[in-house]
């Protein structure tokens, strides 16, 4: 009978210890203007963060001897949490899409190539997508038509880095910006 393995939680973020829950003998300190102050004792280190309103926090725990720091703390792990919000929100690859139909209305393309304009000046490169549905697929040459539109339109900001291309029922063409 084989063995289950065991559950091992993801590793979590790390955890510091702070002040009175420091209980090694010597640390290397750095105070509190990030000068390196040497090899203290720990109940030094703890006063003089003490005489400057500030916590003693123990930064690298597995160096000889573990490395502690005078800072903050309040304001460290305010930072620490502003830092992992932030580093998730960066969704912007650089490549923005445009959907157009076979049919689609002068004035629809006509916005539709605005927003386009829009995001090449912003340096994005655009993906121009023609979207074909039922019967509109026998007439692949109409998409074409649009996609021709779209680049001359934007020729005089952006380049074709791909030309049309027919998969399934979209047709797609990639434009970059001009250097």
């Amino acid at each position: 009978m084989a063995r289950r393995k065991r559950y091992t939680p993801p590793p979590s973020k790390p955890t510091y210890r702070v002040n009175r829950q420091i209980r090694i003998p010597q640390i290397r300190l750095i105070d509190e203007n990030g000068d390196q102050a040497g090899i203290v004792n720990t109940d030094d280190a703890r006063r003089r963060a003490e005489s400057v309103s500030l916590d003693l926090v123990e930064v690298a725990p597995r160096a000889d001897p573990p490395v502690c720091r005078i800072m903050d703390f309040g304001k460290f792990k305010y930072a620490q949490r502003k830092k992992d919000r932030g580093s998730g929100k960066k969704h912007s690859s650089g490549l923005k899409e445009l959907r157009v139909r076979p049919a689609i209305d002068q004035h629809d393309l006509g916005y539709r190539l605005d927003q386009g304009r829009k995001f090449l000046e912003a340096g994005n490169k655009v993906n121009v997508v023609c979207i074909f549905r039922g019967r509109q697929r026998a007439f692949p040459e109409l998409g074409e038509r649009v996609m021709r539109k779209v680049a001359e339109t934007l020729e005089d900001i952006s380049k074709v880095e791909s030309p049309p291309k027919m998969a399934g029922n979209r047709m797609t063409m990639t434009l970059a910006r001009k250097v």
